[in-house]
């Protein structure tokens, strides 16, 4: 029998929160993602606080960003390297389970 869990994310300027259904609250972590790049290639090598920790002290191949500012989502890449991260974090436990995702973002922040 598959056990479907449903996941709530908010994704805020400064901090993401991620609950559970029956868990409550999971992730309430800073919306920071640290990129490591090089030769060509381009990894996750932090997210939230341990991210956050570096700033203004990594490495030249290290890049510490904030992919949400201002309630929106600036860099979209970045974002979904830090909700993969998240996500990766709160399933170790049911990797064969089918997680259903329930985002917020703010509607109609951007004006064109």
């Amino acid at each position: 029998m598959s056990r479907a869990t449903n996941y709530y994310i908010d994704l805020g300027t400064a901090n993401t929160l991620i609950c559970a259904s029956q868990r409550g609250i999971l992730i309430n972590e800073p919306s920071v993602v640290t990129i490591c790049s090089q030769a060509r290639r381009i990894d996750t090598y932090a997210i939230g606080s341990a991210a956050k920790r570096m700033l203004g002290k990594t490495h030249h191949r290290l890049t510490v960003q904030r992919p949400l500012r201002d309630g929106v989502i600036a860099d979209f890449d970045s974002t979904a390297r830090m909700l993969k991260g998240f996500i990766k974090r709160i399933r170790r436990d049911c990797f064969w389970c089918r997680p259903r995702l329930i985002i917020s973002l703010p509607y109609r922040t951007t004006f064109h």
